[in-house]
């Protein structure tokens, strides 16, 4: 794609992103006390953040077996409160043992 062809979009894109950040400023001048938009507000990045990376992890690997795997190793060291770095490791090490198990059965 050359530049001139990407500028627009570009440009678009920009202006969509500081509407989106800016008209609640403008709009919104008192302090919002509504218990549900309060937690709908606090809650939104969590559910974002989740509905990006589950079907992702899920399609990150050769098989759904070793993705399947992969998460149980992060659910479980993630339940047990372990740092972030050590459920990443210990998935990624899951996902690594599971694909060289497959790779023998076959």
């Amino acid at each position: 794609m050359n530049f001139n062809a990407f500028l627009p979009y570009l440009a678009t894109t920009a202006i969509v992103t500081y509407l989106v950040r800016a008209v609640p400023l403008v709009l919104i001048k008192k302090k919002i006390e509504n218990r549900f938009i309060l937690s709908f507000l606090y809650y939104m990045p969590y559910a974002v953040l989740a509905v990006m990376t589950v079907p992702a992890v899920f399609f990150a690997t050769g098989s759904i077996v070793t993705a399947v795997a992969g998460v149980a190793v992060a659910l479980v060291l993630a339940y047990f409160k372990k740092g972030l770095l050590t459920v990443a490791l210990g998935a990624s090490l899951a996902v690594f043992i599971a694909e060289m198990i497959m790779q023998m059965i076959k």
